[in-house]
C-alpha cells in the first residue's frame, strides 16, 4: 500500500476526542502532516485560561553557553548557544522531543516522567548550530506487523547529517533501517565541514517513504554541498529519489557522482499530501546568498520557492517562486500550510506560505497558482555592485495584506532619546534605502524586512474553523554591505562567499545606545481574515523586560524568534517574547487572557493534547542564537488545577 488513505490517515494521525475522549495526540511537528499548530481539544477556553498552572518540567541537560557565557549574537561565530526549539509529538500516550543535541526523549506526557532516552552521539564540538526542530513518527500500516519491534518508529535527522529510525517502545534503533538503525547522508555530496550540513527540521513521512531535507550554512562559499531533497523506504532505509534543485535538463550530479553543488537547499518543514501523493518543499536562495552575479540564472529557477514533488518519483509537479533572483536571503522559511479556501464560491485545497519580507502568498494545491490575485511589480534597478543582475519585477500578493510597511528611509529613524534618534537618521542617511528588493550596495544597505523576518519558521498557525491565521513578526532593520574580494581581509566580515566577487558585512542597524533604530513595536503578534484577506488586529508581542532597565522596559513589543498555536476555542498560545512570558490571546479580539514567565525565551511552538482526560500545552524554554536570554533546556507543560 504505497499510501494510507486520507480518511484513514485522519483517524490514525490526528486521533478523535469522539473515538477516545481520554486523549488526542499531536503527533507532527505542524500538528498535522501540512502544519498549521491547530489542536482540536478543548478542555481549556476562553473562559478558563486564566488558571492555567505549571503541570510538570523536564529538563534535559542539554545546554550550551554563547561566546558571552550566555546568549549567541548575530556576529557569526562558530560556537554559538543551543537553540532549544523543539515542538513535541505526542502518540499512543507517549511525548517524544529531540533536544540541541540531538538526544531524543520519551515522556509520560501526564507527568514528565522519562520513560527513555537515545543518545546518537554526534559530536558538538564540531556542530556552529544547535538545534532541533521535531522527530516523526511512522506506523507500519500492515496490521499484521503491529505490536513487533519497530513497527511503532520515531524518525529523527541529526546535525551531523543522518536520519535514524527508533523504536517507539524503547528508544532503540531499528536494526533493519539502513545500516544498524541509520542513514549516512553525507554520502553522495561534495567535500563539507561538519557545520556546513546538518538536519535540524523533522523528516516528512508520506506513506512509507521518509523525506529529508537539510539545512546548509549560508554564504560560506559558493560550492556549499548540494541542496538536495531525498526520499527513502522508512522500514529498509533503501533510497527511492533524489531531488537536487537545478533547472530542467541541467544535470543534477557532478563527474564524481555527488550532487552538484551550490544548488539551493530547504532548511525549514516539508509538508505532505498523501491524498494528492506530494510533497510540499519550502527552499532557500541560492548560494553565495547576497550577490548572484554568478549565478547567471540557472542556480535560481527553484530558489525561494514553494515546490511541489511526487511523492513517489520526486519529479516536480508544479513550483511557485516568491522571489526572483534573491540576493537578500528571503528564503521561504516556513512550512507551506494547508487549509481549504473558498474562491469565487468554490472552495479549493491551498496551500499558505509566509515569507520574510511580511507577504502572504495563497497557493491551489493542485497546481500552484495563486488564488488571490499577485502582481508583478517593477522594483529598483539602480545601484547594484558591479557584475550583479537584478530582476526588473517582483511578485506582490494583493490579498492578504502586507505584515509590515515595505519601504524605508531616513523619515523612519527612531531612538530611545532625541540624540540617539538623530544618530540613527545620520546613519541611515549614509548608507542606502528605499522600497522592497532595493539591490544591496557596497555602502551598505538597510535591509527591512530585514533577512531574519518578518515572519520565519515558527509561523504560521491557522485557524481553520473561523479561517484566520496568526503571524509573529520582527520588525527590525539589518544592515548588509557588499565588499570587493581584494578588501575582504578587513574587520566585521560576517559571510567570506568564497568563490565569488564580494564577500558580506552585516550587522543589526542599532544606535550606539544598543537600540534599534526602527520604531518599535519590534515584535508584533497578527491575525489575518483568510477570506477578506485584511489584517483583523495587530499588537506588540511582549516587552524588554530583562532587556532594558526600566523604564525602557516597558516598551511593548521586543525582538524575539518563535511561533503560535491556535485552539478550537478561539485560543493563541505563543512564547516568543523578550520578556521570557508564554500568553494566551482571545483569536477574535487579541485580547491578553493570560501569561507566565518562564525561566528564559520561549523559542518552540507551542503544542497541545490530551492524556488522561486532561489537556496540555507544552512549550519548549531554551532561548535562541538570536535571543539575548541564556540558553536553557526546560520543557514546560501547563494544565488547568484538578
Amino acid at each position: 500500500m504505497k499510501n494510507l488513505p486520507a480518511f484513514l490517515c485522519i483517524s490514525i494521525c490526528l486521533g478523535t476526542i469522539a473515538e477516545n475522549p481520554q486523549s488526542l495526540d499531536w503527533p507532527f511537528y505542524g500538528g498535522s502532516p501540512g502544519g498549521g499548530h491547530f489542536t482540536s481539544a478543548s478542555q481549556i477556553t476562553v473562559a478558563n485560561v486564566a488558571g492555567l498552572e505549571v503541570a510538570w518540567i523536564h529538563r534535559s541537560g542539554d545546554v550550551r553557553l554563547g561566546p558571552t557565557g550566555g546568549a549567541s549574537s548575530l556576529e557569526g561565530k562558530h560556537q554559538m548557544a543551543s537553540a532549544f526549539i523543539a515542538t513535541p509529538i505526542v502518540l499512543d500516550d507517549t511525548l517524544y522531543y529531540c533536544t540541541p543535541f540531538n538526544r531524543v526523549f520519551a515522556l509520560d506526557p501526564a507527568t514528565g516522567k522519562q520513560r527513555w532516552v537515545f543518545d546518537p552521539e554526534v559530536d558538538m564540538s564540531d556542530e556552529g548550530l544547535t538545534n532541533c526542530r521535531a522527530v516523526s513518527p511512522w506506523t507500519d500500516p500492515d496490521i499484521q506487523q503491529s505490536g513487533k519491534v519497530c513497527s511503532h518508529r520515531v524518525i529523527m535527522g541529526t546535525l551531523d547529517g543522518r536520519v535514524i529510525a527508533l523504536d517507539r517502545a524503547t528508544g532503540k534503533p531499528c536494526q533493519d533501517f539502513g545500516v544498524n538503525g541509520e542513514i549516512d547522508l553525507t554520502v553522495g555530496l561534495t567535500e563539507h565541514s561538519a557545520s556546513e550540513y546538518q538536519i535540524t527540521s523533522a523528516p516528512a513521512i508520506i506513506g512509507n517513504t521518509l523525506v529529508t531535507n537539510a539545512y546548509i550554512q549560508d554564504s560560506i562559499r559558493a560550492d556549499v554541498p548540494s541542496g538536495v531533497v531525498r526520499a527513502y523506504d522508512v522500514r529498509s532505509g533503501e533510497f527511492k529519489w533524489g531531488w537536487n534543485p537545478v533547472p530542467p535538463g541541467m544535470r543534477e550530479k557532478d563527474d564524481g557522482g555527488n550532487y552538484l553543488a551550490g544548488t539551493t537547499n530547504s532548511w525549514s518543514t516539508i509538508s505532505v499530501d498523501a491524498e494528492r501523493n506530494l510533497v510540499i518543499v519550502p527552499t532557500g536562495n541560492s548560494s553565495p546568498d547576497y550577490y548572484g552575479g554568478e549565478r547567471n540564472g540557472k542556480l535560481d529557477y527553484y530558489s525561494s520557492s514553494v515546490v511541489a514533488l511526487d511523492g513517489s518519483t520526486g519529479e516536480v509537479v508544479w513550483h511557485y517562486q516568491t522571489v526572483h533572483h534573491d540576493i537578500w536571503d528571503y528564503d521561504v522559511p516556513s512550512q507551506p500550510t494547508f487549509m481549504d479556501i473558498e474562491v469565487e464560491g468554490e472552495v479549493r485545497p491551498a496551500v499558505v506560505q509566509i515569507t520574510k519580507q511580511g507577504l502572504t502568498f495563497i497557493l491551489d494545491r493542485d497546481t500552484g497558482k495563486p488564488l488571490f490575485p499577485v502582481e508583478e511589480r517593477p522594483v529598483p534597478q539602480e545601484g547594484a555592485v558591479e557584475g550583479e543582475y537584478l530582476s526588473p519585477t517582483q511578485p506582490f500578493p494583493v490579498k492578504p495584506e502586507p505584515l509590515d510597511r515595505l519601504v524605508t528611509s531616513p523619515d523612519d529613524a527612531w531612538g530611545f532619546t532625541p540624540l540617539d534618534k538623530y544618530w540613527c537618521r545620520k546613519e541611515m542617511r549614509s548608507l542606502t534605502t528605499g522600497p522592497l528588493y532595493t539591490p544591496i550596495t557596497e555602502k551598505g544597505l538597510v535591509l527591512y524586512p530585514a533577512n531574519v523576518g518578518g515572519a520565519n519558521w515558527g509561523s504560521p498557525a491557522i485557524d481553520p474553523i473561523r479561517k484566520i491565521m496568526v503571524v509573529d513578526s520582527k520588525h527590525m532593520a539589518m544592515i548588509l554591505q557588499l565588499v570587493p574580494r581584494e578588501k575582504c581581509s578587513g574587520p566585521g566580515v560576517n559571510f567570506p562567499q568564497l568563490g565569488s566577487a564580494y564577500c558580506v558585512k552585516m550587522r543589526p542597524f542599532l544606535s550606539r545606545f544598543g537600540a534599534p533604530c526602527t520604531k518599535p513595536p519590534w515584535g508584533t503578534l497578527t491575525a489575518v481574515d483568510l477570506v477578506s484577506g485584511s489584517i483583523k488586529w495587530k499588537i506588540p508581542l511582549g516587552t524588554l523586560k530583562h532587556q532594558a532597565p526600566w523604564p525602557l522596559s516597558m516598551i511593548k513589543g521586543g525582538i524575539e524568534t518563535g511561533g503560535p498555536m491556535v485552539t478550537r476555542t478561539g485560543l493563541i498560545f505563543i512564547g516568543a517574547s523578550a520578556d521570557r512570558h508564554i500568553r494566551a490571546f482571545d483569536i477574535e479580539t487579541g485580547e491578553e487572557l493570560w501569561a507566565d514567565e518562564m525561566p528564559t525565551t520561549g523559542n518552540g511552538v507551542p503544542m497541545s493534547y490530551i492524556s488522561g482526560g486532561k489537556q496540555y500545552v507544552v512549550i519548549a524554554a531554551g532561548g535562541h542564537l538570536m535571543s539575548l536570554s541564556p540558553a536553557g533546556d526546560y520543557l514546560i507543560a501547563y494544565s488547568l488545577p484538578d
